[in-house]
């Protein structure tokens, strides 16, 4: 049996995981500087290094709201791929981040249901009396909204 490390955190009253080997960084919640007319899920871009990333609220995209400002919502930084020339960093606000579980990734099995309006909730494994489901994040952005976010340098 394989192991793997998944970040747990909630979307409502559900308990979701994102496999650690995604993630950069976690931080506290910090302000992010907003962007008129981006979609409401997109909390802003947030200063890093030398530049800036983009942010999205996790909790507005999926319920149509925005997270919690708590002590347990994360700014959780994440290796972005999907459909760009070389990755990036994406940051993602994650409401009560603050638990880690060590489990076999085979443990996940396909959701009896696709949910086409929400691409990246994957595959489910039982967890505490309920079920856990895993969020891809690969399938986090569609086509034009990756252009928004990561728009590509001029050559």
């Amino acid at each position: 049996m394989s192991e793997s490390l998944f970040l747990l955190f909630s979307l409502g009253a559900e308990r979701y995981a994102l496999s650690t080997a995604e993630v950069a960084l976690v931080l506290p919640l910090s302000p992010c500087k907003a962007l008129p007319g981006a979609p409401p899920w997109v909390a802003g871009l947030l200063p890093h290094g030398d530049g800036h990333l983009p942010v999205i609220d996790l909790s507005h995209l999926a319920l149509g709201r925005a997270a919690a400002a708590r002590v347990s919502t994360r700014l959780v930084l994440l290796h972005y791929h999907a459909g760009l020339p070389a990755p990036r960093l994406l940051g993602l606000i994650l409401e009560q981040a603050t638990e880690t579980l060590r489990c076999d990734p085979a443990g996940f099995a396909p959701a009896a249901v696709r949910n086409e309006g929400a691409p990246y909730l994957g595959p489910v494994r039982p967890y505490q009396g309920g079920l856990l489901q895993r969020v891809q994040v690969e399938d986090l952005l569609d086509p034009a909204t990756r252009a928004l976010l990561f728009p590509q340098e001029p050559a």
